[in-house]
């Protein structure tokens, strides 16, 4: 699974994209300088998300959109199209996720 479709599958499992749970994480206070488990518990007890779907929360909120190079176009089950994750809706994401 690429990372751009964990995200899409975190938009599914709890009905808002990407960006509007970094904004709600931002409004709890989770930034670039929170550990992973306090967002991990508040994705899992507010969502029900799990480990991986919750890191790659992790990633966003922590690390911003930007993913390494090596991920793009690599030819593997984890590879994305871009090295930007599109965190404004599935429905929308000009690469087709």
């Amino acid at each position: 699974m690429s990372f751009q479709a964990y995200l899409d599958a975190v938009e599914t499992k709890t009905g808002l994209t990407p960006r509007q749970l970094v904004e709600l994480a931002r409004g709890r206070g989770f930034d670039e300088t929170t550990k992973a488990t306090p967002i991990l518990e508040w994705l899992k007890s507010d969502y029900g998300l799990g480990r991986g779907h919750g890191m790659a929360m992790v990633h966003v909120i922590t690390k911003g959109a930007k993913i390494d190079a090596k991920h793009v176009d690599s030819g593997g089950t984890h590879a994305d199209a871009t090295d930007t994750l599109w965190l404004d809706g599935k429905d929308s994401n000009p690469n087709g996720a």
